[in-house]
């Protein structure tokens, strides 16, 4: 268990530094290791089901819009569809385009009873690079993480 106590620890250290207000924030590699490590940790994708279907899937992640498509509202029934599908004592990493909706999903879990809550920075596609586009600079796919398209 020695690794997954230090990536734990090193994600708990680095959300303490950015005034994070849940446990912890991980790199995508960091993230693909605690789902292997920890069988009981949960990946939630709270991407669209567009980007699930155009840009691609995690396999295995619980996937709950936390923005509904169309139209990019705010899912009323986020945190429902949250409590049904993952137990509360999980540990739970979320993951979005690129940290953003997740660091809100992540917010809104803590608040409610999720204690063991990790925003994946840089999410799936990651930053944009100098032209603009992403998938080039950081995020899962450009680590290589599994996933699979639509």
């Amino acid at each position: 268990m020695g690794m997954l106590t230090e990536i734990l620890r090193l994600s708990q250290q680095r959300a303490k530094a950015l005034g994070l207000p849940y446990e912890g924030a991980l790199t995508p590699q960091e993230a693909f290791e605690i789902l292997r490590l920890a069988p009981g940790a949960k990946m939630v994708d709270v991407r669209s089901r567009a980007e699930w279907d155009w840009v691609g899937r995690i396999p295995g992640a619980v996937e709950i819009e936390w923005n509904q498509y169309p139209g990019s509202l705010r899912n009323p029934n986020f945190l429902a569809e949250l409590k049904r599908q993952v137990d509360h004592e999980s540990l739970v990493l979320f993951m979005c385009r690129s940290g953003a909706r997740s660091d809100g999903a992540a917010r809104l879990a803590t608040e409610n009873g999720f204690n063991d809550c990790y925003n994946i920075l840089e999410g799936f596609e990651g930053d944009k690079d100098a032209n603009g586009q992403r998938n080039k600079v950081n995020g899962w796919r450009c680590a290589g993480l599994p996933w699979h398209q639509g």
